[in-house]
């Protein structure tokens, strides 16, 4: 519904308009992402902040966050400051990215929660302050990028495009960190990989083809122009066919040279 909401508005209130490709890709989107969700299996059960910790601690997922920190720090030094104000996956893939942080973060002050007002002494445990830590400084970086992103491309883009990857990867990081994928049937496997496809052609229907100007009124004159496109060529080729040529057309124009 946010990405809906978000094209619908940005075309009403910003003007912002996307093409009939965009629009495919935004459906495409929301197909694949919901297909993704019908076929991901349910989170295993955490109430405590031992098991969320060791949970957290398992070789697995410190490889998993390690690699994810380590493209976020690429992203944020070496490709954002060259090619951010051009590229539009370049901040959105920064917010996704630390997403993954910011909802293992979310989920553990959730338990940290129903565990204080349990009488636990979850104040005491280092855990709690870890995720608060870490939280607040994923959701000020997501902050950050996305107004970057908004600041300098459509709104109708950056939305579902950022939707797409943050549920990508929330996802990806939930099945990891919990373990979901041991559990998959053969079905969810398949739905999961489809949707994950579907998604990407979405995406791609929506960055590729933004600069079109392609609706269902001028469809037909589009593909027509495209078909009965003149093709032009310049002196050069002329002189070259008149060159290999012993008889030059006369509806063709000389080209002379003068050599000193």
């Amino acid at each position: 519904f946010s990405v809906l909401c978000s094209a619908i508005l940005s075309s009403y209130l910003l003007g912002e308009r996307l093409n009939l490709l965009g629009k495919l890709g935004c459906m495409l989107s929301l197909v694949g992402s919901t297909v993704m969700v019908i076929h991901a299996p349910e989170d295993e059960e955490v109430t405590t902040l031992d098991e969320m910790l060791s949970k957290l601690k398992e070789p697995g997922f410190l490889a998993y966050a390690a690699i994810l920190l380590a493209v976020c720090l690429l992203l944020i030094f070496y490709l954002a400051p060259r090619y951010g104000q051009s590229n539009i996956l370049i901040y959105l893939t920064i917010c996704s990215v630390i997403g993954a942080f910011s909802v293992s973060s979310v989920k553990g002050l959730g338990i940290a929660i129903k565990g204080f007002f349990a009488g636990r002494p979850v104040l005491q445990h280092p855990l709690t302050w870890i995720l608060v830590i870490t939280l607040v400084a994923s959701i000020t970086t997501q902050v950050n990028y996305l107004n970057k992103s908004l600041d300098i491309f459509n709104t109708s883009l950056v939305f579902p495009i950022y939707y797409v990857l943050f549920t990508t990867i929330v996802i990806t990081t939930s099945i990891i960190l919990f373990k979901e994928w041991v559990t998959m049937t053969v079905v969810d496997i398949i739905g999961t990989v489809c949707g994950f496809l579907t998604i990407i052609l979405g995406v791609f229907l929506l960055h590729a083809f933004k600069d079109m100007d392609v609706s269902l009124g001028n469809l037909p004159q589009v593909l027509q122009s495209e078909q009965q496109a003149p093709v032009t060529r310049d002196d050069k080729n002329i002189l070259i066919e008149v060159d290999n040529s012993s008889i030059a057309p006369e509806d063709k124009p000389k080209v002379f040279m003068i050599c000193t």
